[in-house]
């Protein structure tokens, strides 16, 4: 991914990244810069906290295209810096080679999901045996019904190894 530009945000943006971080994750971010990052070659909409792609913004669910309307969340990167206590959904063993190459995920592979999840939340994937975050998804159903036999309970978005994963500025 090449960077196209880079530009420090405003303190109301700034105001708005914290904000939706803290009430969707329950995280404060503790950060001195706020880069906004635009790539020649990718869409990612994605906010360098001191230097570290921590923030991705996702268009709202049933939105395409309306930057207005995304929502910034923490990439796997900010997960595993800031580590989340709400909107966490956790995957066994058997789901993490799944989860890691994009799959979207299953409830035969969810061991634990927060019960204050609803459908369309974005969530963190956490794997449960070293409590690495895995991934970026859409709850398609609400977080007590996501531990279960069959079906897709998440939609992937961003994952360990995919472009956005591995660019450093």
């Amino acid at each position: 991914m090449n960077v196209k530009s880079r530009h420090h945000l405003r303190a109301d943006d700034i105001d708005a990244i914290e904000q939706a971080v803290a009430e969707n994750l329950g995280v404060e971010l503790d950060a001195d810069s706020f880069e906004k990052v635009e790539f020649d070659d990718s869409d990612w909409n994605v906010v360098l906290v001191d230097g570290d792609p921590f923030v991705l913004y996702v268009e709202s669910e049933g939105q395409s295209g309306d930057a207005a309307s995304a929502e910034p969340f923490l990439t796997v990167q900010g997960l595993n810096a800031y580590p989340p206590e709400k909107h966490v959904v956790t995957v066994d063993g058997g789901a993490v080679s799944f989860v890691s190459d994009g799959a979207d995920i299953m409830r035969p592979g969810i061991t634990e999901a927060d019960d204050d999840i609803e459908a369309g939340d974005l969530v963190a994937i956490n794997e449960e045996s070293h409590g690495k975050f895995l991934a970026v998804g859409r709850a398609k159903t609400r977080g007590d019904d996501m531990v279960g036999d069959s079906g897709k309970v998440v939609e992937s978005i961003h994952h360990v190894g995919d472009d956005l994963f591995e660019f450093s500025a």
